[in-house]
């Protein structure tokens, strides 16, 4: 059972004490030209952040997920994009989901529909991503929402997406969606240094639209993960992109290139999987 309270959410959940470890874990799932993040935190809990364009998000679930576990406490819709979202109504459909989230931005996306079915159907609960809130996963690993901060309704998908930021002791990754500079530049204005980051997300798969010079700057991360498919049509990661990059000296990675990256964090420093 999952409960929301002034702001922070609160995941209970029953575990395997098997399953418990000293690390968090975090995977950059391969699902071609797309996004599909998870998340397993030391005791066995577990987040996904958005799944991709199709069904493919299962396969990849399978092989970093423990076999015998058909739950995921949370589900993250970052924005009602068919590329982030395609593969979602199949995640709710086999899995046991605890809680889901979204920003709440209008979309006449025909999959953002059916995913509402789904939800209604099976009782998930929902609510709407907001600033302030967090996401306490009981075991020192906690994601804070750092926008929207502002009813997102009437902005166009891509500037609502969910800005969210995952900490486990001195260790923590940034995840931004498709978030455009604007949002990135808000960011800068309200939080400066508060947005560094061993590990970045790339806006908006390597696009040009994101991962501003300033953005970057400031999230300093040592790692930068770019999601997006082989030979995609949009020419992504966009050159300008990877040159922000490479003159901070932030290492690149690509899951069009290496297929799915994991990362291990302990609470002091990272490592790859």
């Amino acid at each position: 059972m999952c409960a929301t309270l002034l702001g922070v959410v609160f995941v209970v959940c029953s575990i395997y004490v098997g399953d418990r470890n000293d690390s968090l874990r975090v995977f950059f799932l391969d699902v071609g030209q797309g996004d599909a993040i998870y998340i397993r935190t030391p005791n066995g809990r577990d987040m996904l952040i958005d799944g991709g364009p199709g069904r493919v998000v299962l396969q990849r679930l399978s092989e970093v997920m423990p076999w015998y576990d058909k739950a995921i406490d949370v589900v993250l819709e970052t924005h009602p994009d068919a590329d982030h979202i395609g593969g979602l109504p199949e995640v709710l459909s086999r899995y046991h989901v605890g809680l889901f989230i979204e920003p709440g931005v209008n979309s006449p996306n025909a999959i953002d529909d059916e995913i509402g079915r789904i939800r209604k159907e099976r009782s998930i609960d929902r609510v709407f991503a907001r600033r302030g809130m967090r996401i306490n996963f009981g075991d020192g690993t906690h994601f804070d929402v750092l926008y929207p901060d502002v009813d997102p309704s009437h902005l166009e998908t891509n500037q609502a997406s969910v800005v969210g930021r995952l900490v486990y002791g001195s260790t923590s990754v940034m995840f931004t969606g498709d978030s455009p500079k604007v949002v990135e530049n808000h960011l800068i204005e309200i939080d400066g240094g508060r947005l560094q980051s061993d590990i970045l997300k790339a806006g908006h798969h390597g696009s040009r639209t994101s991962s501003g010079e300033a953005f970057v700057k400031m999230v300093a991360p040592a790692v930068a993960i770019i999601s997006s498919g082989k030979a995609n049509r949009y020419g992504h990661p966009h050159k300008e992109v990877v040159e922000i990059f490479n003159k901070f000296g932030i290492q690149i990675q690509r899951t069009d290139k290496e297929g799915t990256i994991g990362y291990v964090l302990d609470g002091v420093k990272i490592r790859r999987q």
